[in-house]
């Protein structure tokens, strides 16, 4: 009997910061802020704080306007 706690084949789940759409982690792209700029993150390594967005272009498109927003909050 398997385990039901076990995290075999788990298959993590991200929200696109534009849209709000629930996708599987591999189906984001992964960026970080890295002194007031936006840094892709390929290989998901970076150790920074990591936000992810879809690989739709209205999405890519509205990041930079979504940024100054961001660090108005902060």
């Amino acid at each position: 009997m398997p385990n039901k706690n076990s995290k075999k084949g788990h298959i993590p789940k991200r929200i696109c910061v534009i849209c709000k759409k629930k996708d599987y982690k591999e189906n984001l792209l992964r960026f970080v802020i890295i002194e007031g700029g936006i840094i892709f993150d390929i290989k998901q390594r970076l150790h920074q704080r990591g936000y992810y967005v879809c690989d739709e272009n209205q999405c890519i498109q509205k990041l930079e306007k979504w940024k100054k927003k961001k660090r108005l909050k902060t």
